[in-house]
């Protein structure tokens, strides 16, 4: 593809609460066994996108692990590769990234030591699957300056307020770009997928930090939406973004519909993700399992329900779980009640324990994890 990707992971939600306080949302699991990110390099890699740099900053260690070979999305090429982006300290700069412009100018020795015209710009926190070679031909066509893929979504159950609101005319160019309004006036949102000529984009990079301006959106598309041409892709397949606590449990349990997995995990493209050796789940004899997905690593003595269960988790004898997600190391104590709740990763539930969260609201559950003394 003529094009080299850049995946903007550096980033802290605060309504995550307390499931951000130790990772990046871009390092966030999802159904099982992936990460958020995963969903954006595989888009990359099955878009033939050779080059991708990934951005990170905020609380990185986990994500960097996750990174840590290329080898699992097919980067590991002596044309292209992997590159991970972290905040340095420079003769001209000591200043960790203040913004995505910022972030992107810190690194523009990436963008000018490429060859590829074009650059597909992602966040690291979408659940998708999109072929990004459909966004640049149709870039190209429209002889765009800036691509923005979105999508339309219902009010009633997504806060739209909380992404980017976008109008367009007949010819899908964007008429007006509001990021965050307090009252939102469409129901068409950016996804956080971008494509732009390179040059063009040092370019505006270049300008913006002579100006003092550090966000891609409201210093870059915001900005010259009058000036340059920019253009929306819609996309009408899933997409979800995980950027709060119902959102990210939400997206979850979308996986439990057998519509949404054979998407993801049985039609082509596929969707790559480090892979743990690690045996396969073990069920006891007295394990009930219902609608549930049960990752590899697991033991599971009790009952299951309407959840999803990560890597390497322990389920005592009698115990219940029901509509919740447990991330990855935790050691549930016999006879306990998980309901409606988030339990966060390397936790250890005594024998007994009970969390439910309330009607319509997810309880995240952290507890001091005493196998390791924390």
């Amino acid at each position: 593809m003529r094009a080299i990707g850049v995946i903007l992971a550096g980033g802290n939600s605060s309504r995550m609460g307390e499931l951000s306080a130790k990772r990046a949302v871009a390092a966030m699991p999802i159904t099982g066994s992936y990460r958020a990110i995963d969903f954006a390099l595989s888009n990359m890699t099955n878009s033939h996108i050779q080059k991708v740099g990934v951005i990170t900053q905020y609380n990185s260690r986990s994500l960097n692990e996750h990174l840590n070979s290329s080898k699992w999305w097919d980067f590991g090429r002596k044309q292209g590769g992997l590159y991970v982006f972290t905040p340095t300290i420079t003769t001209t700069n000591s200043y960790w990234y203040q913004g995505t412009a910022d972030a992107l100018y810190q690194n523009i020795a990436f963008l000018k030591d490429s060859h590829e015209p074009y650059v597909v710009i992602a966040s690291g926190d979408g659940v998708y699957k999109l072929d990004y070679n459909k966004v640049l031909e149709e870039h190209i066509n429209k002889g765009a300056d800036i691509t923005v893929v979105c999508k339309d979504l219902d009010p009633s159950e997504e806060d739209i307020s909380r992404f980017g609101n976008i109008k367009y005319d007949d010819d899908m160019r964007i008429t007006d770009f509001e990021e965050k309004p307090l009252v939102a006036q469409s129901s068409t949102v950016s996804i956080g997928v971008y494509i732009i000529r390179r040059r063009q984009l040092i370019e505006l990079l270049e300008t913006c930090a002579k100006e003092g301006r550090k966000d891609f959106v409201k210093d870059i598309l915001i900005r010259y939406k009058n000036v340059k041409k920019l253009y929306a892709y819609k996309m009408d397949s899933y997409w979800s973004n995980i950027g709060t606590i119902d959102a990210y449990y939400r997206t979850n349990m979308d996986f439990l519909k057998k519509d949404v997995r054979d998407y993801f995990f049985r039609e082509y493209p596929d969707v790559y993700s480090k892979v743990d050796d690690l045996p396969p789940a073990k069920y006891n004899g007295d394990a009930v399992v219902n609608n549930s997905l049960i990752a590899s690593g697991c033991i599971v003595n009790g009952t299951v329900e309407n959840s999803i269960v990560f890597k390497k988790v322990y389920i005592g004898n009698n115990c219940v779980i029901r509509n919740s997600i447990i991330l990855n190391d935790v050691h549930i104590g016999d006879n306990s009640v998980i309901e409606n709740c988030i339990v966060e990763s390397h936790d250890t539930l005594r024998a007994g324990t009970v969390h439910a969260g309330e009607q319509g609201k997810i309880k995240v559950v952290v507890e001091k994890n005493f196998r390791y003394a924390l």
